[in-house]
């Protein structure tokens, strides 16, 4: 039932889903991925999945970066935001090697061991399993590959925890539902924040499930936080 409201709601809000973003953020979502995308270990390019790719921004950066060489997919399950991510990466000149997927992050139709990074950016706090899907990463990155993950969350000092509220509850359901007419994702998204566990429980459970060398760090005075893990590889016997 909460995966049919969260894609209902972003096959509405996809027209305007770049806007909102740039909009609400002040244009700080594009220099979250960027740094998402720099922490990566791949000097060389790789296979790369974007979950939750959305309208497809994460490949954008990726491709420009040259962080993704042999193939690159973005899997979302908004029939809406990956026509909009198709239109955005179809005129690119590595677009021959990107691919967009229609699924569930819990359920990927990809073999083990099939990436060497995987991203995902504002998406693993509307999966209500959290643990279980960082487990699923972890399965499908090969050993010595890389995760990523890009989340809004809650600032720590105290005035400005006060400002942040108060512009999430009041003024931004105001705002995005003015441009998308749906005021309700707009009172979905604070709460979600609110719901994200802080970064150390979250790096822990990136740890519980193998995650190794786990890093992470809080951008824009704690507005998101970037986390990163690698999967170990085999010992040689």
């Amino acid at each position: 039932m909460e995966l049919d409201f969260i894609k209902d709601m972003f096959n509405n809000i996809a027209p305007r889903y770049d806007l909102l973003n740039r909009l609400l953020s002040l244009r700080r979502d594009i220099y979250w991925r960027r740094e998402m995308v720099k922490a990566l270990r791949l000097s060389n390019g790789g296979r790369v999945l974007d979950v939750a790719c959305g309208t497809g921004d994460v490949m954008v950066e990726l491709i420009r970066q040259k962080k993704a060489g042999k193939h690159l997919i973005g899997i979302d399950f908004a029939p809406e935001m990956l026509r909009l991510a198709r239109q955005k990466l179809y005129p690119l000149p590595e677009s021959d090697k990107t691919f967009l997927v229609a699924g569930n992050g819990l359920a990927m139709p990809f073999l083990p061991e099939s990436f060497d990074a995987i991203t995902i950016a504002f998406g693993i706090r509307n999966i209500i399993d959290r643990k279980m899907a960082l487990q699923i990463f972890y399965e499908h990155l090969t050993p010595g590959g890389s995760l990523a993950v890009l989340e809004l969350s809650t600032p720590r000092q105290r005035i400005l925890k006060f400002l942040y509220f108060t512009y999430f509850e009041r003024i931004l359901p105001a705002i995005g539902g003015f441009l998308s007419s749906n005021r309700m994702a707009y009172h979905y998204l604070p709460a979600s924040v609110i719901r994200y566990p802080e970064p150390e429980k979250f790096a822990g459970f990136m740890h519980s499930v193998g995650f190794k060398d786990i890093r992470w760090c809080r951008l824009t005075l704690g507005l998101a936080t970037l986390h990163i893990g690698i999967k170990p590889k085999l010992k040689q016997r």
